[in-house]
């Protein structure tokens, strides 16, 4: 054999305090549930399967404070200033800085909405108690994470699922340039899944964490259930075929959805779910041994000379770091808060009013300014790096800053933190789009976002 060594690692660690934790947050059947404009109904009659709250704590041996990731089958806030609260309340009950605290929406368009009590919307009043109880249940499942951290391993390793696809589709009834929500089967869609394996030290699984980029966009108006959407049944057939929990983390899909959706079947969200959750299962199949990489070994003359390769150990990296930034967005000019709600008020069209109404609550979340200062939390985890931002990025984000820092596993992640809009491509600005009109940012948003974010990257790096 050659006395010559060549490494080849296929994934990312980091070794320190480790905790998970998960409870239910399933609200009441009759609980206001109306997300989409086209709904007949306002309140959820059934419960398709259980909404979970899921606690990743982490801290470096020597460290005084761990940084946190709260993930919930919910779907967004639909103002900036209720999350600030919520937020701001936790921040205090924790004992935490906003740098280290991400809550994050697996964005199902099937939970009951994040507002306040509206006197408009029927029974919204069951609103306002499920959002104490999903306070509550963020402080038993963080404080139940910390009881049982332990000494253990996050490795990451990159795999591919086909379930998402690109959601922008030039409307095929008209020959003017709008474009309509749905699949486009002309554009291929990013396929990129990250999965992430927690172990302790003797190589037992603790958790399983999937990174992925879809909006949860299966059950739409003809669905009366409570449903966390495919996230659901991703969870459940990886804790059923491995006995740990999967958290989700939800990708840049501002441009991407399931090809077949807007259903009001169960089993379609299903089967979507278990696509995703046996991608994951087969990428944890892919993954070295625990705390191992590939080393060559030499040649074995055989038949054919042989490249042997066997694995050896590795020190997961003990480095752990959290960044919070900011990055100023141009607005539009639209019209006030006050406006918005006297047209709402107006409007006798159902769908439109709904329109109305969600404008109107971002208005009152980002202000009247011409700018926003919108914020990034970057982590850093070894040679892994998680970051992420209100917004909902197009898919585009990801897939640059993977291109920019190509050695290292990219965590990307929307709807962390608040709710604000979407980030769509400057060129969509000149089209009749959902994503470009529903948001308050003007065009170029998304490229400040991806510098910005990239910035925030290299800082972290370097620190």
């Amino acid at each position: 054999m050659s006395e010559q060594r060549l490494q080849a690692a296929t994934q990312s660690a980091f070794q320190g305090q480790i905790g998970v934790a998960t409870v239910d947050i399933t609200p009441p059947v009759g609980i206001y549930a109306r997300n989409w404009g086209a709904a007949k109904h306002d309140v959820a009659d059934s419960i398709h399967r259980r909404l979970t709250l899921n606690a990743l704590v982490m801290s470096a041996d020597d460290a005084e404070k761990p940084v946190i990731f709260l993930d919930a089958d919910l779907g967004w806030w639909r103002s900036l200033l209720m999350f600030n609260r919520f937020q701001s309340r936790l921040l205090q009950e924790l004992g935490l800085t906003e740098t280290d605290l991400i809550f994050g929406l697996s964005h199902t368009h099937a939970s009951p909405p994040l507002t306040d009590p509206d006197p408009d919307l029927p029974d919204s009043e069951s609103l306002a108690e499920y959002l104490e109880t999903v306070y509550q249940a963020c402080v038993v499942v963080v404080n139940a994470a910390r009881e049982n951290a332990s000494e253990a391993v996050l490795e990451w390793k990159t795999g591919r699922c086909q379930l998402a696809s690109m959601r922008d589709l030039p409307d095929p009834s008209t020959e003017t340039d709008r474009i309509i929500c749905g699949w486009n089967p002309e554009e291929p869609a990013d396929d990129t899944l990250v999965v992430g394996r927690i172990t302790d030290v003797d190589g037992n699984l603790k958790a399983v964490i999937v990174n992925y980029a879809c909006h949860p966009t299966t059950m739409a108006w003809d669905n009366t259930a409570i449903s966390p959407d495919y996230p659901g049944a991703m969870r459940d057939t990886i804790s059923e075929a491995l006995g740990v929990p999967a958290l989700f983390m939800q990708g840049a899909s501002g441009d991407l959805s399931p090809r077949y959706q807007y259903v009001g079947d169960t089993e379609v969200a299903d089967r979507h779910g278990r696509q995703l959750a046996y991608a994951a299962l087969a990428t944890l199949e892919d993954m070295e041994p625990v705390g191992t990489c590939l080393e060559y070994q030499g040649v074995m003359e055989s038949g054919a000379p042989l490249a042997v390769w066997r694995h050896v150990e590795v020190k997961p990296s003990g480095l752990l770091d959290a960044l919070k930034s900011k990055v100023t967005l141009p607005l539009k000019d639209w019209p006030s808060a006050e406006e918005l709600e006297l047209q709402r008020q107006a409007c006798s069209d159902r769908a439109l009013e709904e329109r109305l109404r969600r404008r109107r609550n971002i208005r009152r979340g980002i202000g009247d300014g011409e700018t926003l200062a919108v914020p990034i939390w970057v982590w850093r985890m070894g040679e892994t790096i998680l970051v992420g931002s209100p917004t909902e990025a197009y898919s585009i984000l990801q897939k640059e800053l993977r291109r920019r820092f190509p050695e290292r596993t990219i965590v990307c992640l929307n709807l962390i933190n608040g709710t604000t809009g979407y980030l769509a491509p400057a060129e969509l600005y000149d089209l009749d789009l959902y994503q470009v009109w529903q948001t308050p940012f003007e065009r170029g948003g998304l490229e400040i976002m991806i510098e910005g974010m990239a910035d925030a990257i290299a800082q972290i790096i370097e620190a």
